[in-house]
């Protein structure tokens, strides 16, 4: 299976944004980045694409898809 990871918490910290303010900027609530930050939410590309730009990042810095390991 393959998940989306990303890399907001990090963005975050290095832009000295919180949760609220990032959402304010992206045009989404605080419950939408924490539950993107923690892999529970798949963001629209429209809103990625947003999240992206606000840090000055491509997609792909900022967001990646991860094959999950199999458990034996």
């Amino acid at each position: 299976m393959i998940q989306l990871k990303n890399r907001l918490k990090e963005l975050r910290a290095r832009d000295g944004l919180n949760q609220t303010e990032l959402a304010k900027k992206a045009g989404v609530s605080r419950q939408t980045i924490s539950l993107i930050e923690r892999g529970e939410y798949t963001p629209s590309v429209l809103i990625a694409l947003k999240i992206a730009k606000i840090f000055g990042e491509n997609l792909e810095a900022v967001f990646r898809l991860e094959e999950e390991k199999k458990e034996k």
